[in-house]
């Protein structure tokens, strides 16, 4: 884990800084293809209660990780969607290893055996994190959507699947 970071639960008081930092994601171009940054209660609802954390740096959140369920459908509630970003003034320190190392045991305590990542190919300090991680790439979704100035964008799938389903 990087020195003197701390990773808890996330809560409504992390919120507006959350959402900040997944407007930093937004802003590089390559963290995703939104172009909007929700308001709480729709990220609230679109991501598994157990399986959130935040990273603490003096008591300031520099990244966070959260699980979104890949789907509905009963047969598949042991599969999530990862979502790992760290804030600008944090990058390069370790801290979305250390929250990726995190979440992993949260998720199997919440019941998932597979995690998925979809990672814009132009990403490559995300795809390194993920690798280090124990993610494996299962390939490359080709111009799967546009990023908000239109272009056609290709994106890698990873995988990290529980040694113990």
């Amino acid at each position: 884990m990087a020195d003197g970071v701390a990773i808890v639960p996330m809560t409504v008081a992390h919120a507006a800084r959350v959402l900040e930092i997944y407007g930093e994601g937004i802003a590089t171009g390559d963290a995703t293809l939104e172009s909007v940054v929700p308001d709480w209660e729709t990220f609230d609802a679109g991501h598994v209660p157990g399986a959130r954390l935040v990273a603490l740096v003096d008591r300031e959140v520099a990244g966070w990780v959260a699980l979104s369920p890949y789907s509905a459908r009963s047969v598949y509630r042991g599969v999530a969607w990862e979502s790992v970003y760290v804030g600008a003034a944090f990058r390069t320190r370790g801290i979305g290893r250390a929250l990726l190392e995190a979440v992993i045991p949260a998720s199997e305590a919440a019941g998932f055996w597979t995690l998925l990542a979809g990672i814009e190919v132009e990403n490559t300090a995300s795809l390194d994190l993920h690798a280090r991680a124990g993610f494996r790439r299962l390939g490359t979704h080709e111009r799967l959507g546009r990023d908000p100035a239109g272009r056609w964008r290709d994106v890698v799938i990873l995988e990290r699947r529980t040694t113990d389903p």
